[in-house]
């Protein structure tokens, strides 16, 4: 991020006695206090960063170039979080937010910002990781590939469910809590999710099916998942219940059926457990089949429930399109593939390299994977259930030597032994997909001091209207 200049909270004073400037440091820097900010960048959750006496301030709905007034809520050692009270100067690339419970729900952070705008900052914010983390202050950061349309482009919705005075609420968790908001119609959601949720909201109406209740652990609705297919049209239905028996589940397929066109499937999860995690071991089927199709680009994939599959399936396309013009395959290529999930980018890299090895720890992602091998006639691939770590080093014992190494892993980054095994097979290039610029930017280091050099990090939008950025990085092998 861009040098922050330290912010006055007033009017210019000529200087005073030590203990005065201490009190009114003390007073700007307390709790409560109001201070007047110039905000010169956004942080990496996308609120607004200015400086008030030696600290850095975070600012949930500011915009660089903006002057506001804020109200300190929370005071640290080093940095201190305010609320937005004021715009008192406005940044030309403000604009009205769609949505009207955007301020309360957590789901996007950056509707207030115009999206040419957005694109600019998320470039920015990949090169400051890249710099300030990765030590790669020369790297080349193209600007960010942009969707044609940033709104309604989620392909799946999970949307907790909420008993109140007022009735079922049915939305977003408001941010840092478990308070539901109550969400009509999301701007960022495919239509026929709204559907969805707008359908099962009015069965819960009609035959008083209560939501889940976490604390009392009363209720039977917990969430209502979505998944659309972009390309093919088919939709699912997840609801997910805190009961093994759903009361008039009949009358909700047939609701369903009536509203949703496309309607391929209906299924129970069933999550009996005092837990965050939303999908519990079971599953029943309760109309159609257990699963829908989708396409990226030319290959087609089976998607359940479980199954992991790109939120923005256009943008998808582009991403896998930029790391397989990264991996520069020729056909005579051996590729291995880590962190390689149900597979999408493996069988990608496959159209073009010799041979492609996906290594996964999840045993039902491998499943997915192998049948997406299956089902695409993609013969030139094998996935590997285990861990990198171990697998990388087996398959260079086994005589498979890579030629092309690329990762897409978590939020979290890689582990060390994993960058150190990629390190020991010697690639002549790696591709790093990513979804986080700050452990992209740590795990570059690594490789970086580890006889790889990074050449080129293209920025790809595939969160829009929220602070999220996915980057592919092209590495290539220093020659010893």
């Amino acid at each position: 991020m861009a040098e922050r200049k330290q912010i006055a909270t007033g009017k210019k004073r000529p200087a005073q006695a030590g203990p005065e400037r201490k009190h009114h440091s003390h007073t700007a820097a307390a709790h409560g206090a109001q201070v007047d900010l110039q905000i010169t960048g956004l942080g990496s959750t996308g609120e607004g960063v200015g400086r008030a006496n030696n600290l850095a301030v975070f600012v949930p709905g500011a915009l660089p170039g903006e002057t506001v007034r804020a109200s300190l809520d929370i005071v640290k050692k080093s940095f201190a979080k305010g609320r937005l009270l004021r715009v008192l100067k406005a940044s030309p690339d403000r604009v009205e937010p769609v949505c009207p419970v955007y301020k309360e729900c957590g789901g996007c952070q950056l509707q207030h910002l115009s999206y040419s705008a957005e694109l600019k900052v998320k470039q920015q914010q990949v090169r400051d990781a890249l710099t300030r983390i990765g030590h790669l202050p020369d790297m080349v950061v193209l600007p960010v590939i942009g969707a044609v349309d940033p709104w309604h482009y989620r392909n799946k919705m999970q949307v907790p469910a909420a008993q109140t005075k007022n009735g079922v609420a049915i939305g977003c968790f408001a941010q840092f809590t478990h308070h539901v908001i109550d969400v009509k119609a999301c701007a960022i959601q495919k239509e026929a999710n709204n559907d969805i949720a707008e359908i099962v909201r009015a069965w819960m109406h009609k035959y008083k099916i209560p939501a889940y209740d976490e604390d009392r652990r009363t209720g039977i609705v917990r969430h209502i998942m979505g998944r659309v297919g972009v390309q093919t049209g088919q939709v699912m239905v997840c609801l997910v219940t805190a009961v093994e028996q759903l009361p008039h589940n009949k009358e909700l397929v047939q609701q369903l059926k009536d509203g949703l066109p496309g309607l391929t499937s209906v299924v129970q999860n069933i999550n009996t457990r005092h837990t965050n995690v939303i999908l519990g071991p079971k599953t029943r089927l309760l109309f159609g089949k257990g699963m829908i199709k989708d396409k990226i680009g030319s290959l087609e994939f089976n998607i359940s429930a479980q199954s992991f599959f790109q939120v923005n399936s256009d943008q998808a396309a582009r991403l896998y399109q930029q790391a397989l013009d990264f991996a520069a395959l020729t056909g005579r290529e051996t590729v291995a593939d880590v962190y390689c999930g149900t597979g999408t980018i493996t069988l990608f890299l496959a159209q073009k390299a010799k041979f492609v090895y996906g290594l996964e720890i999840v045993p039902s992602a491998i499943k997915d994977a192998q049948k997406n091998a299956v089902q695409n006639k993609i013969g030139n691939v094998d996935f590997i259930l285990g861990d990198a770590a171990y697998e990388l080093p087996k398959l260079i014992q086994g005589g498979v030597h890579p030629d092309v190494i690329v990762l897409d892993p978590p939020r979290a980054g890689c582990e060390e032994r994993v960058l150190a095994a990629m390190a020991r097979v010697k690639p002549k290039r790696i591709v790093y997909v990513s979804c986080n610029p700050a452990t992209l930017a740590r795990d570059l280091a690594y490789l970086t001091a580890h006889g790889f050099k990074a050449v080129k990090a293209q920025p790809v939008d595939m969160f829009s209207r929220t602070h999220h950025v996915e980057t592919v990085v092209l590495m290539s092998r220093v020659k010893e």
